[in-house]
């Protein structure tokens, strides 16, 4: 069953068009990929999905509920969490109160000592750190809090943002671990990724993006295995 459905979405910023009837579906429990070059739409299609922006054309259904003109806000509070590109915490709050923001939906409230033990279960870097400001954390720690901060917000559904983006490799490996450990537990969770190699190798499904529209999608298996993806992104 698809948890979350982006059906012919069109968008942009002011005039300028980025998204040109873009469709993309979330199976349940499934970890999916959205992969493409720079500029292809990626991050635009989450904020669309999220409600930072509003469509053109087209809908969003979340639980098969059309929620195309929900705000951010609101999006949150029904389970939909975004892990931005840049992390965009709170540099001059510690680590736990970063955490603590991160439970501020509605939904999150109760559990907010259970989300915290995973937390700290899954970085234990970050139960180190707790009382440390978040700003003067290495890059590879920020990035482990701001998945934390989206795990607290006791997500339906999780999405990233460039979740490898200026890591060394070894953090990278970590990260990707966690989200294997995520997928493991059900949640539903879509990954736009710079690195497509990785992205595909966690992922149960793929999409590929190109000039605001999905180009190919389908098991990520079969496109690791497609000539189009190992050629242009692949490097194979």
């Amino acid at each position: 069953m698809a948890i979350l459905e982006i059906k012919n979405i069109a968008s942009g910023y002011g005039e300028v068009q980025i998204l040109w009837g873009a469709e993309m579906f979330l199976k349940e429990g499934k970890l999916t990929s959205l992969v493409g070059a720079n500029g292809a739409g990626k991050t635009t299609m989450l904020r669309t999905t999220m409600g930072e922006i509003k469509p053109w054309e087209g809908k969003v259904f979340f639980e098969g509920q059309d929620v195309s003109g929900f705000s951010a806000h609101e999006m949150a509070d029904r389970g939909l969490i975004l892990v931005p590109e840049g992390r965009q915490l709170f540099t001059d709050m510690t680590v736990f109160e970063n955490l603590e923001m991160g439970a501020s939906p509605k939904r999150a409230r109760p559990f907010v000592d259970r989300n915290l033990e995973k937390v700290y279960h899954m970085f234990p870097r970050l139960k180190e750190r707790a009382d440390q400001k978040s700003g003067t954390l290495s890059g590879g720690e920020q990035q482990m809090l701001a998945v934390g901060r989206g795990i607290m917000a006791e997500p339906k559904v999780l999405m990233f943002d460039e979740l490898s983006l200026g890591l060394a490799p070894v953090l990278v490996l970590d990260l990707f671990e966690s989200l294997i450990e995520l997928k493991k537990e059900g949640l539903t969770m879509l990954l736009v990724e710079q690195n497509v190699q990785m992205a595909l190798a966690v992922s149960d499904y793929g999409y590929v993006l190109a000039h605001g529209k999905v180009d190919l999608h389908g098991p990520s298996r079969e496109l690791m295995n497609d000539e189009k993806v190992r050629e242009a992104y692949l490097g194979l």
